[in-house]
C-alpha cells in the first residue's frame, strides 16, 4: 500500500454533480421515498431481466414491491411493470420461459408461475408462508423453505405435538434462546422441502431434505437462496447448514450438504474436514465442479472467504484465490464455465473480478461503486446492480471486459432535486505506520466552515465504503450542511486479511489511534472542516468507539451519538447471543477463562473520565447488543451530569428499519448536533 499521505478525488461519477438551481438539501424523507430497485433474474437466453421495485408508504410505514420486467437486447428500454403479478417478489425465469415468483394469498406467501403474457398460476397452497424457493434448472422440482417445527412434511399434517403447558413460558434446555430480533421457538427451524411439479402444481406433502440434521436452511438471520443450489441436472441439492447442538452459539462451522433433490438418501457432508465457515455452492455449467467459498479458521466470522473449486467426481479441492489477499463475496459461473465473477472489497469499493477457473488468476473488471448480485450472461458479460455514495442501486450490463452500461434511472429524477455533494477519498500514516484510508463528503456549493459529522463504522470488520445506506447515509448526513468525514481504521475490510485482523484483542488501541491520526490530517489538509466543531457519531462497534471515546479522548468533540454500543464488556460477554463473534474478538476465551482480555477496552472502566455530552439510541428487539447495554451508558451520563438522551425503539432490532422510525432518528440526532454544534450556517 502506497505510505505516503495524498488526497484523491473518486471517479466523475462521485464528484459534485450539478444540480437545478432549485436544488435543495438530501432529507431523510428524501432517502426513504427512494425507489429501491432489487436483484436482477435473467431468462435463460440472456435477453430479459426480472426484479422489483419497492417503495415507501409512509402512511402505512412500510414498502411495498412491484415486480419489473427489463428487455435487455434494446438500449435505453424502459422496465415495465408484470401485469397481473405487481406485487409479486423474489422471481426466477424458468427453463419454459414462464416466470416464477412469490406472492401473498391473504397473509401467507405462496409460489405462483406466470407465463409471459399470461395470467398467474398458484402452484402451492401451504398453511405456512413460505420464506423462499429454489426452482431446478430442468423446471421439474422446486425447493421450498420455511420456519417450520419438527415436521416429516412442510404442512406438517402427520405430526402430533405435546399439548402445550397451561402457562405462557418458554423453557430452553440449550443456547440460543434468542438470535438478532426473534426469541427461539423450540423445535422450530428454517428447513428445505422438495416436490416434484406436476401438472402446474406442487404434489403432495414435500420431502424434507434435512433429515436427521439440527440447523437452519439457509442460515439464521441472514441467510436466503444463495445458500443454495442445484446442480444442472435438477438431481443434487447442494446446501450450506451449521449443525447445531449445543456449540450452535460458538460455531462458524457452516458445512456444505449434498442432497438428492428427491430425498432418496441422507445428505452428505462435503467440508467436513474444514472447521471453519463453507458457504455460497454454486454448480459450474457442466455439473462437474462446484464453487463455494471457505473460511480456514473455526470461531472467527471475519476470516478470509478463499474460492474453492471441488471435482464432483473425485472429491478433490483446490483453493483457487489463496494467492488474492481479498475476501470473495458472492460467486457466480460464467457461462461458458471458464471462469467465474466475484465481488470482493477493495480499498472502499466493491468491483466485480473475473477469477480464471483453471490458474486463478485475478482480473479486476469494474472501477468505482458498490456492485452486487452478479448475473452471468450468455456472451461472457454480466448484468449486476451498482450504488455509491451519491445514488441508491440501478442495473447495469457489464460487457466481457467489464465496461459498465445503466440500464435502469429509476432514482434520476429525485436526485436532480437535490443539492450536489462533492466526494473525496484520502489517506495517511495511521497506527503502526500502515497506510489508512478515508474520505470526505460536503455540500459541493458551501461557504465558510463546515462542522463535522465524524462517522465510525461497524463491525468493527466493515467499512464505510463509497456505497449507499439506507440507515447510516452520508448524503442524508452532509445535507443540513455538515462536513462528514470517515475513517476505515485497523480492522477495516478491503485492505488484506492482515488488516482486517488487526483489530483482535486491540479494540480501543489502533483504531482509536487511526480515528485521532485521521481526523488531524483531514482537517488539516481541508480548511474548509471546522476541527474545532465536531460530533463523532457511531453505531455497533461504531457505539462502542463512542463510549470509548467518552473515557479515553473525552475533550475532542462537542457531542457524541452512541447507537447499540457496547458499554460494559463484561454483561456483553453474557447477553450477546452469537458467543463466537464476542469471545474471538477478545482472545477467543470466555470471559471467565481471562477476564483481562475482555477489561482491558472496557468502556465502563473509564466512567469516571467521561463528559462529552451524548445521545443514546437502541432498541428493545436487539439481541446482538442488548438494549440494557445503552440504559447502561444512559445512567452512568445521568448520574455524572452529563447533558445526555436516551431515544429507545420496542419495535426495532439492531438496526432502524422502519421508514417512520428512522425518519424520527435522523431528526433526533440533527437535533442533538445542532445543540451541540449550532446549526450549519448551510
Amino acid at each position: 500500500m502506497i505510505k505516503t499521505s495524498l488526497f484523491v478525488a473518486a471517479s466523475a461519477a462521485s464528484l459534485a454533480l450539478t444540480s437545478p438551481a432549485t436544488a435543495r438539501p438530501m432529507t431523510a424523507t428524501d432517502m426513504h421515498m427512494m425507489h429501491r430497485v432489487g436483484a436482477p433474474e435473467l431468462s435463460p437466453d440472456g435477453k430479459w431481466a426480472v426484479f422489483t421495485i419497492s417503495d415507501t408508504d409512509l402512511a402505512a410505514n412500510k414498502r411495498n414491491n412491484t415486480l419489473y420486467l427489463l428487455d435487455l437486447t434494446m438500449s435505453g428500454a424502459a422496465p415495465k411493470a408484470v401485469t397481473g403479478a405487481q406485487k409479486g417478489h423474489d422471481a426466477v425465469f424458468g427453463v419454459d420461459g414462464a416466470l416464477y415468483f412469490l406472492m401473498a394469498v391473504g397473509e401467507r406467501d405462496q409460489l405462483f408461475r406466470m407465463p409471459i403474457g399470461g395470467a398467474p398460476q398458484q402452484m402451492s397452497d401451504f398453511g405456512a408462508d413460505v420464506a423462499g424457493f429454489k426452482l431446478a434448472p430442468t423446471g421439474d422440482r422446486v425447493i421450498v423453505w420455511a420456519d417450520q417445527k419438527d415436521c416429516p412434511d412442510l404442512a406438517c399434517a402427520a405430526t402430533t405435538f405435546p399439548a402445550k403447558p397451561a402457562g405462557t413460558g418458554r423453557t430452553y434446555d440449550k443456547l440460543f434462546v434468542r438470535h438478532w430480533d426473534s426469541w427461539a421457538e423450540p423445535g422450530t427451524r428454517s428447513r428445505i422441502y422438495s416436490f416434484p411439479i406436476e401438472g402446474g402444481k406442487l404434489t403432495g406433502g414435500g420431502v424434507r431434505l434435512t433429515d436427521n440434521l439440527e440447523g437452519d436452511t439457509p442460515s439464521k438471520p441472514m441467510g436466503g437462496g444463495e445458500e443454495i443450489a442445484f446442480a444442472p441436472d435438477g438431481r443434487t441439492v447442494y446446501f450450506a447448514l451449521r449443525e447445531a447442538g449445543r456449540i450452535e452459539p460458538l460455531s462458524t462451522n457452516l458445512d456444505i450438504f449434498a442432497s438428492p433433490a428427491d430425498g432418496s438418501a441422507p445428505p452428505a457432508n462435503l467440508t467436513d474436514a474444514n472447521e471453519g465457515t463453507d458457504n455460497l455452492p454454486a454448480v459450474s455449467p457442466d455439473g462437474r465442479t462446484l464453487a463455494y467459498f471457505a473460511m480456514a479458521r473455526a470461531g472467527y466470522e471475519a476470516d478470509r472467504q478463499v474460492l474453492q473449486l471441488r471435482d464432483l467426481a473425485t472429491g478433490q479441492t483446490r483453493a483457487l484465490t489463496q494467492g488474492w489477499d481479498r475476501s470473495v463475496g458472492s460467486i457466480e459461473w460464467a457461462r461458458d464455465g471458464k471462469s467465474l465473477l466475484v465481488t470482493a472489497e477493495d480499498t472502499l469499493e466493491q468491483p466485480v473480478f473475473r477469477v480464471d477457473a483453471k490458474s486463478g488468476k485475478v482480473t479486476r473488471l469494474t472501477r468505482d461503486g458498490h456492485f452486487g448480485n452478479v448475473r452471468a450472461l450468455p456472451n461472457g458479460g454480466a448484468v449486476a446492480t451498482m450504488n455509491s455514495i451519491m445514488a441508491p442501486d440501478e442495473i447495469y450490463r457489464l460487457d466481457r471486459s467489464g465496461k459498465a452500461v445503466k440500464m435502469t434511472n429509476a432514482n434520476g429524477a429525485l436526485l436532480a432535486e437535490l443539492d450536489p455533494v462533492t466526494f473525496k477519498k484520502f489517506s495517511f500514516a495511521g497506527a503502526n505506520n500502515d497506510t489508512v484510508w478515508g474520505w470526505t463528503l460536503k455540500p459541493a456549493d458551501a461557504t465558510g466552515k463546515l462542522p463535522i459529522a465524524l462517522l465510525v463504522h461497524g463491525g468493527p470488520q466493515g467499512t464505510f465504503s463509497n456505497s449507499w445506506s439506507y440507515r447510516w447515509n452520508p448524503r442524508v448526513f452532509s445535507g443540513p450542511g455538515y462536513g462528514v468525514v470517515t475513517v476505515d481504521f485497523h480492522g477495516s475490510t478491503g485492505y488484506g486479511q492482515a488488516f482486517t485482523d488487526s483489530i483482535n484483542k486491540n479494540w480501543g488501541g489502533w483504531p482509536l489511534e487511526d480515528l485521532q491520526k485521521g481526523l488531524a490530517y483531514v482537517t488539516g489538509h481541508e480548511p474548509q472542516l471546522d476541527a474545532g466543531n465536531a460530533c463523532a457519531l457511531g453505531g455497533s462497534y461504531g457505539g462502542y468507539m463512542m463510549n470509548w471515546i467518552e473515557g479515553r479522548w473525552p475533550d475532542r468533540f462537542k457531542c457524541l451519538v452512541q447507537h447499540d454500543g457496547i458499554f460494559d464488556a463484561r454483561a456483553m460477554a453474557y447477553e450477546t447471543e452469537e458467543l463466537w463473534f464476542d469471545e474471538w474478538e477478545h482472545g477467543g476465551k470466555p470471559y471467565y477463562e481471562d477476564p483481562a482480555a475482555f477489561e482491558q477496552w472496557n468502556p465502563v472502566n473509564y466512567v469516571s473520565a467521561w463528559k462529552t455530552p451524548q445521545l443514546v439510541i437502541t432498541s428493545e428487539n436487539d439481541f446482538r447488543v442488548p438494549y440494557t447495554q445503552g440504559i447502561a451508558a444512559f445512567t452512568a451520563l445521568q448520574r455524572r451530569n452529563i447533558p445526555s438522551r436516551l431515544l429507545i425503539y420496542p419495535d426495532e432490532n439492531h438496526w432502524v428499519l422502519k421508514p417512520k422510525n428512522s425518519i424520527q432518528w435522523y431528526d433526533e440526532v440533527f437535533g442533538w448536533m445542532n445543540r451541540w454544534m449550532g446549526k450549519p450556517a448551510q
